[in-house]
């Protein structure tokens, strides 16, 4: 429980056990020993590689496509990164029309480039950007024939490196969109300090065109995920335990889609609609309005002043509290002041919603930590092992994971139409919160909570999270 100022009592038993009605303890273990493919619905095969596991990959791939279509390697790097490493969509597509592919991806012109103006027979020439003259052998060019002292292709290389540009280099000629591949360019910069900075993000530029690989996240952390198939499910970086979606790299948003919480996300920082809404820890008490401040993970709150008992969200008395997850529509006045102030007034409801679960992970990261220094004070108390007193650790993680799942759920409903399926998802989503909050008490109370019943409470919160994915998790 989360008080303001004092500590409360609370009957440790449920106001509805209706969730029982559905599982019985033996159900719940069978539930949860199934197979972890089958029921985990996050379930996602991935490896995590280095950087030279990545590159030995990359090259395995060039040299199937260089088997397969008479192109050098540089070229058959710069085909796949252009066209997101497709091997076999490749050597169709050059079968089918050679010329066409290597003009569509600016490899070769089209149509075939006019003779030089440089007399190329002539021992020294004269570059057309500086104007200095040397011997034939001091240009270069690509297969537009546009050609270039080393000097200036070096310059022209080491600004465009330095702005951060590798595979998207063109050539320097004017108007000319012909892409200068990889070997090209090592030649020119062969013992210049810009060659690593190349090389460095080259790579990146290969390993982000990948459908398959995608860079952890994670702080300094340089391990690539790489897996069979690209969808929105949570990759877990073994490295740094970075947990990332893999299909967009951003933050793990099941059971919403990428664009979707693209989408929300916008609206989170669009004025128009934030300037209206000032999120603050404090509340005034709904029976006696003494000011009320949220320092825990849990809703259920209990006023310091008048001791009755309320829902932080909406509001409400908690004696009889059953959801307030659901967003109730006013379609009664149609007028475009009112529809703006409705549309104003549903987006307000979910974000509250959204941030306050964003709130409570923060606070019950605090209690993890408060867990952790009162098991060491128990291990030096010689009152049993780390392993002994673990439990409280998982059930505050397992909190900390379905609050996550949860506080996703709230922008998911924002985007669905109302309907049978939203009705379904609203219910799985109450009883979720149901069971999030009654072990966030728990978790919160672990001093005089039962093991047994916090481990009962913990198997039914995860049962409720999987559920809800199941039903309704977009990969």
């Amino acid at each position: 429980m989360s008080t303001s100022y004092s500590d409360v009592e609370l009957d440790d038993e449920s106001d509805d056990g209706g969730y029982y009605d559905y599982y019985d303890s033996s159900e719940v273990d069978e539930i949860l020993e199934t197979d972890h493919q089958e029921s985990d619905p996050e379930y996602f095969e991935f490896n995590c590689l280095d950087k030279e596991e990545v590159k030995r990959m990359l090259n395995e791939n060039v040299e199937k496509l260089c088997a397969k279509i008479p192109v050098k390697p540089s070229l058959a790097k710069l085909l796949l990164h252009i066209h997101k490493w497709e091997t076999n969509d490749l050597i169709t597509s050059y079968q089918s029309d050679a010329s066409k592919l290597l003009a569509d991806s600016r490899i070769e012109p089209s149509p075939k480039p006019q003779q030089t103006k440089i007399n190329l027979n002539s021992r020294t020439l004269t570059c057309v950007t500086c104007f200095s003259t040397y011997s034939r052998e001091h240009f270069s060019a690509l297969a537009c024939n546009h050609y270039f002292c080393k000097d200036c292709w070096f310059t022209y290389f080491e600004m465009q490196i330095t702005q951060g540009l590798t595979t998207a280099i063109e050539c320097m000629a004017h108007e000319c969109t012909i892409l200068v591949p990889e070997d090209f360019v090592l030649r020119m910069i062969n013992k210049s300090p810009v060659r690593e900075k190349y090389q460095q993000f080259s790579f990146c530029d290969y390993v982000k065109s990948h459908l398959l690989l995608r860079f952890c996240p994670g702080a300094n952390c340089n391990v690539v995920v790489f897996a069979k198939e690209c969808q929105a499910k949570r990759a877990t970086c073994k490295q740094c335990q970075t947990n990332f979606c893999f299909k967009c790299g951003s933050a793990y948003h099941a059971p919403l889609d990428c664009n979707t919480v693209k989408k929300w996300a916008q609206k989170c920082t669009d004025d128009s609609e934030t300037a209206n809404y000032i999120s603050v820890n404090t509340k005034d008490c709904p029976f006696c309005h003494a000011c009320i401040e949220k320092n825990g993970g849990c809703n259920h709150m209990s006023c310091w002043n008048c001791k009755r008992q309320f829902c932080w969200i909406c509001l409400g008395e908690w004696n009889g509290h059953v959801k307030c997850n659901a967003y109730e529509e006013n379609t009664r006045d149609a007028s475009l002041q009112s529809q703006a102030r409705e549309a104003l007034s549903k987006y307000l409801f979910y974000f509250e919603r959204w941030e306050n679960h964003n709130k409570s992970l923060k606070l019950e990261e605090l209690n993890i930590q408060k867990i952790r220094n009162q098991i060491s004070a128990k291990v030096m108390a010689k009152e049993g092992s780390w392993i002994d007193w673990q439990y409280l650790l998982d059930a505050a993680t397992l909190l900390a994971k379905c609050r996550y799942t949860l506080q996703y759920t709230y922008p998911y409903a924002y985007y669905m139409e109302v309907g049978a399926r939203k009705k379904l998802f609203e219910y799985q989503q109450a009883e979720l919160e149901k069971e999030i909050e009654s072990l966030s008490w728990k978790v919160e109370n672990v001093v005089s909570t039962d093991r047994a019943d916090l481990e009962n409470q913990m198997n039914i919160a995860e049962i409720r999270r999987l559920t809800l994915l199941k039903d309704f998790l977009v990969a």
